[in-house]
């Protein structure tokens, strides 16, 4: 199996623990609800029309349909980034990345919000709140931006 089908895989798994997670706890949470998991992060229940960690969250045209078309386009240049070198090193991060952007778009594109449900606080300070796409997104990133850091360190040095 090459590496880039494993690769769909793992996002096919990644997806659906996102949406699966996002399910749960609109079923079983509702809005102004909140558990502690542990003293810095809480679920709630919340909405969000902009972007990640509730970045843009105008709740207007622009984001509803502007923002899906903006991660529509996104996907699509990653996933041939991803196909155009199988054994890349920047593959893992890149495919974190696709798994949070497709579980946040296929979230969105029913009724123009994402579910954001994990709150990160410390004690009465608000961080953000954001879901386990996110998350992807997040760690996709700083991955592929450590690897691009290595990369020029390794060139530089003698």
């Amino acid at each position: 199996m090459h590496n880039y089908k494993l690769g769909y895989l793992s996002i096919g798994a990644l997806v659906f623990l996102d949406l699966f997670s996002k399910y749960f706890v609109q079923k079983y949470l509702d809005i102004g609800t909140s558990i502690e998991l542990i003293p810095i992060l809480d679920l709630v229940l919340a909405y969000n029309s902009g972007i990640a960690f509730s970045l843009f969250d105008y709740n207007n045209f622009f984001t509803t349909y502007g923002l899906l078309i903006i991660g529509i386009i996104l996907i699509v240049y990653l996933h041939y980034i991803y196909r155009k070198d199988p054994l890349s090193q920047q593959n893992f991060s890149i495919a974190m990345i696709l798994a949070g952007a497709i579980g946040n778009i296929l979230d969105r594109f029913h009724d123009g919000v994402v579910t954001d449900f994990l709150y990160f606080h410390i004690g009465n300070t608000s961080f953000f709140i954001f879901n386990i796409a996110d998350a992807y997104i997040s760690i996709g990133a700083v991955i592929f931006f450590l690897l691009e850091l290595i990369k020029i360190f390794k060139k530089t040095s003698p």
